[in-house]
């Protein structure tokens, strides 16, 4: 019996090779914040798979000291909707969550934002906002 050629045989196991589609899940994205209200607190939230759920990691500048709450909604930042996810509250600027239950394709996948409050006395008034997408190629 003649075996094929190392080339056949090469060709072969490539045809049997799993493509990975190239829009394969983001395991990692950065969402610009913008200031609301006039408040001049722009930033990023830079979201992260993690094995205990999505690490989230928010900066902002021109914060106060004080303690401001942050919270994932579903919508966006023109359409907020009800709160999807606490988040651990901004203080000095900075602020990191590990949100269980959750991974970053399953944000992408759907309308939700990002939304920081002046303070728990104040959560009608919005200081920042990001909506959660996957950033465009240019």
């Amino acid at each position: 019996m003649k075996l094929p050629s190392p080339l056949l045989a090469s060709v072969a196991l490539i045809a049997f090779v799993p493509i990975v589609p190239a829009t394969a899940a983001m395991t990692s994205v950065t969402i610009p914040l913008q200031a609301q209200n006039g408040s001049g607190e722009d930033g990023t939230a830079k979201l992260s798979d993690t094995s205990g759920g999505v690490s989230v990691v928010v900066t902002l500048k021109g914060a106060p000291a004080t303690a401001q709450p942050m919270h994932i909604h579903d919508g966006t930042c023109t359409n907020l909707g009800g709160v999807a996810y606490p988040l651990t509250s901004v203080v000095n600027g900075s602020s990191t969550t590990t949100v269980k239950g959750t991974t970053v394709a399953a944000l992408l996948a759907k309308p939700f934002a990002i939304n920081v409050h002046k303070s728990a006395s104040d959560l009608a008034t919005y200081v920042s906002c990001g909506n959660i997408v996957a950033p465009t190629s240019t």
